[in-house]
């Protein structure tokens, strides 16, 4: 069965389900744009597919197809581009002055996320956003590092298979950029993107590789097996930001003074992170991480209403940097 019919059989299998009556021949063939044999070849196929599917004939002697058993349709979870259409329907809504029907919309959408698994929720999020720059009803201001569209492209439909990537990589100590063969695990977006890859020519350890720093990137057909212990997430907790360097790894306690603290409190400053409430109303929070330069750069937009705690190291980064002029709190 080639792709396309499959997603068809899918679609079809989703309209029988919920539609109360069910679906006819007639109806198939409408919406898929065939004919009638086409349409009753095609309400076979999903007989064979879904043995629970049922019929009921009406008064005129047509039949309706009728899917009771939706547990695998659920299992497809939501589409990216069924996301991007509720959101963007959502911001109509919101233009419109349609106040009522956005809360609805938003309220369905909830629901729908809450049914995914926490990371398909994320990737889906993400994706959705994603779409909705380029459709022009989303951005992100602000600095940001180049990155080319060619590569990431390349690099996303890697990660799908996933296969190995050839990639033309300029390292902090080349003069020109070199090729290597790396397998992809995923994609850190910070101040700055890194490929998490290994590089199959060196050891198994996973390396981050700067995307500004890839001049070109090819796919392969070499499929590879990823390590079934490796967690995205668990990985890029490691760090603060998307830089990452063992050597630096400590126990950073930030506390927030009580002026700062319900601004401090809005923020997810790490996925790890614990939060305690001080006596005098401030807050302390305490995660473990690497990353001590892009912590002192997120630090200075709070002036002197955060003090480090830890580690000793971070304390003497941001001594003398914490601008007292800065009112205007993250």
């Amino acid at each position: 069965m080639s792709f396309r019919k499959a997603q068809d059989l899918l679609k079809l299998a989703r309209l029988s389900a919920s539609r109360h009556g069910g679906i006819s021949v007639k109806e198939v063939a409408e919406e898929f744009s065939v004919n009638e044999r086409t349409a009753q070849r095609m309400i076979y196929a999903l007989k064979e597919v879904f043995p629970s599917i049922s019929h009921q004939t009406d008064s005129e002697r047509r039949r309706w197809w009728k899917l009771h058993d939706t547990a695998m349709i659920g299992m497809q979870g939501i589409y990216d581009r069924e996301l991007v259409a509720l959101e963007m329907s959502i911001r109509r809504a919101e233009r419109e002055g349609a106040l009522m029907d956005a809360e609805a919309l938003q309220a369905l959408r909830d629901r729908l996320m809450a049914t995914l698994p926490s990371s398909h929720a994320r990737r889906a999020e993400v994706d959705a956003e994603t779409i909705l720059e380029a459709k022009g009803y989303a951005c992100r201001p602000g600095p940001k590092v180049k990155t080319s569209a060619t590569v990431m492209s390349v690099i996303a439909a890697a990660l799908k298979g996933p296969f190995r990537l050839v990639v033309w990589y300029q390292g902090a100590q080349d003069a020109e950029p070199c090729q290597r063969t790396v397998e992809p695990y995923g994609l850190l977006l910070g101040t700055r993107h890194y490929l998490i890859a290994r590089d199959i020519a060196k050891d198994e350890c996973l390396r981050r590789f700067r995307l500004d720093r890839i001049a070109g990137a090819e796919i392969t057909i070499e499929w590879f097996e990823k390590d079934k212990d490796f967690d995205l997430e668990a990985y890029a907790a490691q760090s603060f930001g998307s830089f990452h360097a063992d050597a630096e790894v400590s126990r950073v306690v930030w506390r927030f003074s009580p002026a700062a603290a319900a601004a401090a409190r809005e923020f997810e400053f790490h996925p790890n992170q614990e939060i305690v409430e001080h006596d005098d109303g401030g807050l302390i929070v305490t995660f473990e991480a690497s990353g001590l330069v892009e912590m002192a750069w997120h630090l200075y937009k709070w002036g002197d209403a955060v003090e480090v705690v830890e580690p000793v190291a971070l304390r003497e980064m941001v001594v003398g940097f914490q601008n007292i002029s800065i009112k205007v709190l993250p």
